[in-house]
């Protein structure tokens, strides 16, 4: 189990790299969260993962399976479910 220091350090770097995320990397940071006592859901499809964290929730489209990034648009969606957690501050 990762602390939110470490949490918040490796949202910062997926932030950093938004093309080059997968998402193994997004659910790492969602169950790791869930450890810290965030409230967690994930719902799958055909077509997306839905996450919810602490109230907050995004979605992640995964019916392209032939490549592991994902958009950067998903990417978003992730990073600004985290700013409204207080989990990810672009200005730090």
């Amino acid at each position: 189990m990762a602390d939110i220091k470490k949490i918040k350090q490796r949202i910062r770097e997926l932030a950093g790299k938004r093309k080059n995320v997968r998402l193994s990397d997004i659910e790492w940071v969602v169950n790791n969260l869930a450890l810290n006592g965030f409230e967690k859901r994930i719902k799958n499809n055909e077509h997306q993962t839905k996450f919810t964290v602490g109230g907050r929730s995004f979605g992640i489209c995964t019916h392209h399976p032939g490549g592991s990034q994902l958009k950067s648009v998903y990417v978003d969606e992730f990073i600004d479910a985290m700013i409204d957690l207080g989990l990810y501050d672009a200005e730090e």
